[in-house]
Order: C-alpha cells, then structure tokens, then sequence
C-alpha cells in the first residue's frame, strides 16, 4: 500500500510539473525593496541587497536627453536597468531610450531575459521581429506608437525617415541582457574560428576576416 501511494504522489508530482504555468519574466519578489549592492562581492542569481537605502535609490534621469548618435550604427540604447538604476533589483522591470540619427539602426539583437514593448517618442521607425521558424514581423511605426517585440526572438529597429528618431522601450526583467547578432558572431573573443562562420553564412575566409576587422574587440 505504501508503494502505491508512492506512485500516486510521484504521479502527481509530474502532472503539476507539466502542468505549472512558464516563467516569462523575474521571479517574483520575496520583500518590499531589494536595493541593489552594486559593490557586493557576493555573486548569485541577481544581486544582492543593501542595508540603507533612500528615496534617490527609486530615481533615475538618465533618461531626460537624447544619447549620442555619432557611431557606426547611427543608435545610441541608454539603459535604466539595475546596473544603472539599482532600486529596480527584484521588480522584474526596467526600461530604456533609444535615440537613431537619421538612417540610424538599433541592429538585429536578442533579449534572453525579456519582452520589449516600445513606445514612439518621434520620427519613424521600421521594426521587426522574426520567429523560430523564421516568419518576419515587420511595421513601419511612427510618434505615439507602440509595438511589442517577443522575449527572445531576433528584432531590429531602423529609422526610414531624414530626421532624429526615439523611443522608450519597457521591459519585463530588471536586468533584459542585450546580444547583437553580428558582435557576437564576429567580435566575440576569443574569436569564433573563421571557417565555421565562413560555413555558416556562405561566404570565404577572406569575407569573413574583413567583416571581423570591423567588429574587433577594443
């Protein structure tokens, strides 16, 4: 009999398993505020929190002016995550401003750790997403727009128009993680050897060692 019941009890425990719902962002908090200790030697899943904390941990201007455009990419993303704004830790949100120069790209990048909801600022912007099975989303959006980019999936934003764009972008993680398809692919270090990439995109080494030499490491 008591075999059975321990059968039951595995049983069941598969069932709420299989069956309990999918975390799609943060965990949820344990306490009011998590101030985070920026400065804390101790290393976990997030960080941890500090003794004395004040109003201005909850604040942040980062945020009130344009960042600056002048870079290859002609985009500049200021981020308000808990690096930057430390009262975020455990809340599970952060946000950001994304300034484009004219004909400036926000390049094709993932966020591991979150979903992103922007909202239009000024100018217009191209956006897209594209899912796992390869399908391109894609919306020209312009001042007071918003567009919803999924957790995980490859997206772009790109300014179509003659003048300066912005958006402030939201996010379901204090901390969303940020990898750029080309810099990962050809600015990692150490680098990813040449004929893999040079397999994976179709191209020859030499193709490869130019695109490299744009994206080195500084």
């Amino acid at each position: 009999m008591a075999r059975i019941h321990l059968y039951i009890a595995a049983a069941c425990a598969v069932v709420l398993a299989l069956t309990a719902p999918t975390l799609a962002g943060d965990p949820d908090m344990l306490q009011d505020v998590c101030v985070a200790d920026l400065n804390s030697p101790i290393k976990l899943n997030g960080f941890p929190c500090k003794a004395n904390i004040t109003a201005d941990d909850f604040f942040f201007p980062g945020l009130r002016n344009p960042g600056n455009t002048n870079n290859p990419a002609g985009s500049l993303v200021t981020a308000a995550n808990v690096e930057m704004f430390p009262g975020v830790n455990t809340l599970g949100v952060s946000i950001a401003r994304i300034d484009y120069a004219p004909g400036g790209q926000n390049p094709p990048h993932t966020h591991p750790r979150a979903t992103e909801i922007i909202f239009v600022l000024e100018g217009t912007l191209e956006v897209g997403f594209i899912t796992t099975d390869n399908k391109l989303f894609v919306k020209t959006v312009t001042k007071g727009d918003v567009f919803v980019f999924p957790r995980g999936l490859v997206h772009f934003q790109q300014n179509r128009r003659y003048g300066p764009a912005a958006v402030v972008a939201a996010f379901n993680s204090q901390l969303q993680g940020t990898q750029v398809l080309a810099t990962a692919l050809f600015g990692a270090a150490p680098p990813v050897s040449t004929d893999i990439l040079a397999k994976a995109f179709r191209i020859d080494n030499g193709e490869v060692e130019a695109i490299k030499a744009k994206f080195a490491p500084k």
